[in-house]
């Protein structure tokens, strides 16, 4: 297959990623259980009256996506895939308790058809008048690597040379209340939390919105190449290893060819041993991380993927990233890996546009 081109990133998180000084003011959080995203004002894009019926994702998505859009310089793409873990949670939440509340009866439809998980995708073509190929993939933390995949396909089969591609994830309050009492989300005592060291099992739960147009052509806005994507449900720890060298392998390239890599250090010490593991394969890269920035959740590789991007287009690596301090003259190589508790293990290898 051949490259396709990261033409143009925007991003909504627990950074002020959407201000174009963000690199210089990146804030690390290690001490709250829920990072909440900065949120643009919505007035600026969205019709108020259309507003107040959105919930949190597909605002947060719309805003990205025309962000993107822009960037790239395109009104209308050949086609439009969202990735999303948990998909309009926040109107599932609403519908769910309308159906407790009136004891199943005399149900208005309207939480339930915005609470489907394609309707970010939909409601941003509907916004575009945008006719062509919509898809929305859920699978959990590989949610965005199975759409840029998709993308990938298209574009290299001639089905589309633009595609809009983003992921997004918000939070609710009854999910992250049933998060706290599994011990997904971490327990207060365990807070600060070192990501890097953590002996205490559960995450700093995030929440946000990446967007991305790929194209066939490289243009002057160009980002990154995206060279290849690999992915896998389930995956020894005894395994990890070759599963990247493996991955290296199919795209001819050597363990120092890599000049950065993106981990997904969660602070959760559990499933954090994967990227111990695979740390071990790099001596001669800069190691990175990111959660400590944007939290964990489904769709938390939108937000390095978006950091990866600027990495390879700014050649700058910014500190509060750093695990290890070997710095690479050019950064041409940029392989992050992801995983979310252990399952759905993913391999991205973005290279200089």
């Amino acid at each position: 297959m051949s490259a396709v081109y990261i033409n143009s990133v925007a991003c909504i998180s627990a950074q002020d990623t959407l201000n174009e000084n963000f690199f210089e003011n990146l804030q690390p959080q290690n001490s709250v259980q829920l990072l909440k995203a900065i949120e643009p004002n919505y007035k600026e894009f969205i019709p108020p009256a259309a507003s107040r019926r959105m919930s949190k994702t597909v605002k947060m998505s719309s805003v990205a996506s025309k962000y993107a859009l822009q960037e790239a310089g395109i009104e209308n793409p050949d086609a439009i895939i969202v990735g999303t873990g948990m998909g309009c949670s926040q109107d599932s939440e609403k519908f769910l308790k309308n159906v407790i509340d009136n004891n199943e009866e005399f149900l208005t439809p309207t939480f339930f058809i915005q609470s489907t998980h394609n309707t970010v995708s939909g409601q941003i073509a509907l916004g575009l008048q945008c006719h062509s190929y919509n898809f929305t993939y859920v699978n959990t933390s590989s949610s965005l690597e199975f759409s840029m995949l998709d993308a990938k396909l298209q574009i290299n089969d001639g089905e589309a040379e633009n595609v809009l591609v983003g992921s997004t994830d918000e939070q609710t309050d009854r999910t992250m209340e049933l998060y706290k009492l599994n011990n997904t989300i971490k327990e207060e005592k365990n807070l600060p939390v070192d990501f890097l060291n953590s002996n205490s099992e559960g995450v700093i739960w995030g929440e946000g919105s990446s967007f991305f147009v790929l194209g066939k052509e490289k243009t002057e806005s160009s980002y990154a190449q995206l060279k290849d994507i690999q992915i896998i449900n389930k995956l020894e720890l005894a395994e990890s290893q070759q599963f990247v060298e493996d991955f290296l392998a199919k795209n001819n390239l050597k363990n120092d060819e890599i000049d950065a890599v993106i981990l997904g250090f969660s602070g959760d010490a559990k499933s954090d041993v994967y990227y111990t593991n695979a740390m071990d394969l790099f001596k001669n890269s800069s190691l990175l991380y990111y959660k400590h920035l944007s939290g964990e959740f489904n769709t938390a590789s939108g937000f390095s993927t978006f950091m990866a991007c600027h990495i390879l287009k700014n050649q700058e690596i910014p500190e509060v990233m750093k695990i290890n301090s070997v710095k690479k003259e050019e950064v041409k190589n940029i392989l992050l890996y992801n995983h979310l508790g252990g399952n759905d293990h993913s391999l991205v290898l973005l290279g200089k546009a």
